[in-house]
């Protein structure tokens, strides 16, 4: 039946709103999972940090960070530290370029589409110079 005969059986309503109900559950469950995926990330990195720090500091039997031990805190203060710094800041780096990445891919695409996106429009046409040029040609 048209949209535009006005009358609606009881089945066609009925049906309508069970779509309606099946793609708002949907859309609910693929919300709560792309939060979950961002909270999954933020955790993984807060526990990433607290391990690189704790092998830093952990007590090891050389202790490196002790007023005894000289040699080991030259060793971990001009080698060992930077090269530690830096792979903990590339690793947390990329973690956090992933989590917004992941962020902006969800806010443009989930909740875009699930709010204004309806699909009803026309075909997309790419704009090519070709045939704008074909088409004012042929005008005149």
């Amino acid at each position: 039946m048209s949209e535009s005969s006005g009358a609606h059986s009881f089945g066609d309503v009925f049906v309508h709103s069970m779509i309606e109900t099946i793609e708002f559950v949907l859309g609910t469950v693929s919300n709560t999972a792309s939060y979950l995926r961002l909270w999954a990330l933020s955790l993984a990195h807060g526990v990433l940090s607290e391990v690189f720090m704790q092998l830093v500091y952990q007590q090891t039997p050389i202790q490196p960070f002790s007023k005894s031990n000289t040699a080991g805190t030259i060793f971990m203060g001009i080698i060992a530290w930077p090269c530690l710094w830096t792979a903990t800041f590339l690793i947390l780096m990329c973690m956090d370029c992933l989590e917004c990445t992941l962020h902006t891919v969800r806010l443009h695409w989930v909740e875009f589409q699930n709010k204004f996106f309806k699909g009803e429009g026309y075909g997309f046409k790419p704009y090519a110079y070709e045939s704008v040029l074909k088409t004012v040609l042929s005008a005149k």
